[in-house]
């Protein structure tokens, strides 16, 4: 297992979290940690993951590509917690985030490193990026609590897989559930640019609600009519 590999990103990577927070965007010290802590246990559980599902000898450049992504999205905790509001700041770095989706998957194909882990481990961070910026959108912009709808579908899809055996099942791979998530990752994004007006905001988050509604009872409905 690759456990070694894993630990010297983790600590690397920590440092590019306590970087991104305690100098561009000129936190104070208690954001910083909050970001680090969130880092820290991401890290930590799925590195846990690792060992007990990781079927190859090395982490592979598209593991340590995700877990770049996650130290991203933990740095953007920090923001979140002073409340800063709209910033161009948060907008780079998500934005940066949100490219490298995808890079990974590509990495892991061509050095034959695809594993269950990895994309469950990819899927993972774009849900707490959507939730960071989702968060950050409601406390800060425009749109209010309405942004909150956009950080929500993924967690409340594993909220019912855990009450409801029937949602258990792994569901086919389609391209469209990808399109849905890089729209809504988008939108995020958009409303944490400064020049984003209200109106165009709230047409932003009604269609990318619409795709996600449109996506999870897609898969529902896939779920429900193989139940056992």
């Amino acid at each position: 297992m690759p456990l070694g590999e894993w630990a010297l990103s983790t600590f690397m990577f920590a440092g590019v979290v306590a970087a991104l927070t305690l100098v561009p965007l000129g936190t104070d010290v208690g954001p910083s940690l909050a970001a680090l802590l969130v880092f820290g246990t991401g890290a930590v559980i799925a590195g846990r993951a690792l060992q007990l599902g990781y079927p190859h000898a090395h982490l592979g450049l598209c593991n340590v590509i995700t877990l770049f992504r996650l130290a991203l999205t933990a740095a953007l905790v920090a923001p979140l917690l002073m409340a800063s509001g709209p910033s161009w700041a948060v907008f780079a770095i998500a934005l940066v985030a949100l490219s490298l989706d995808g890079v990974d998957g590509w990495f892991a194909r061509r050095q034959g490193y695809v594993s269950r882990f990895g994309a469950r481990f990819d899927m993972e961070v774009d849900s707490l990026l959507a939730l960071v910026l989702a968060l950050g959108a409601a406390i800060s912009g425009g749109v209010g609590p309405l942004a909150i709808l956009l950080g929500l579908p993924r967690y409340a899809f594993a909220l019912g897989a855990w009450r409801l055996s029937w949602m258990r099942r792994d569901l086919p791979e389609r391209q469209s559930r990808k399109t849905v998530c890089v729209i809504q990752l988008g939108v995020l994004i958009a409303l944490q640019a400064p020049i984003v007006p209200w109106g165009l905001a709230v047409v932003l988050v009604a269609v990318a609600s619409g795709a996600l509604v449109w996506s999870f009872a897609r898969d529902l409905i896939w779920l429900w009519r193989r139940r056992g």
